[in-house]
């Protein structure tokens, strides 16, 4: 039987043996996206997305985290800095994943956690992060944690 200690995400930096694991979960990255977009084009860009945010890695613009639950990794999320159209520094949510069988365990929330604290020690003032539309449940996750909409991007059919 498991001790709640066992079942509590462990959030740790990102290391290259982590990689196999963290390419694993990109896929779930392509829920919650737009019916109308091309699903195979969704997943080789959510897959790029990773791969370019595990190159940078733990630089000085960057971080990349990953929750374990028992030694084995269930999550991650990417964290750099990015200007804001006004000028202003943020820190910056690329990737959030969970795997599916750990969500609503508290793994999401402990990563998010770790980002904010990531941009905390920069003396960064916002972390922003973008979801699709279509998202519903990860437009929940980030409302429970506080997160507000600030920009709305539309599409049409041409």
């Amino acid at each position: 039987m498991d001790t709640e200690d066992e079942a509590r995400p462990q959030i740790r930096t990102f290391t290259e043996q982590d990689r196999e694991a963290v390419m694993a979960l990109a896929p779930r990255l392509t829920e919650g996206v737009a019916q109308w977009r091309d699903p195979s084009a969704v997943l080789r860009a959510v897959t790029q997305w990773v791969t370019d945010s595990l190159e940078r890695a733990n630089s000085a613009d960057g971080a990349v985290f990953v929750g374990e639950v028992r030694g084995r990794v269930v999550g991650a999320v990417t964290v750099a800095t990015r200007r804001h159209s006004t000028g202003e520094v943020d820190a910056y949510v690329g990737e959030l994943v969970v795997a599916s069988g750990d969500s609503r365990h508290g793994v999401g929330s402990a990563l998010m956690a770790a980002a904010e604290d990531w941009g905390r020690a920069r003396g960064l003032a916002r972390l922003s992060l973008e979801t699709g539309a279509a998202n519903t449940i990860a437009r929940g996750f980030y409302e429970k944690l506080g997160y507000e909409a600030e920009d709305v991007r539309l599409s049409r059919r041409l």
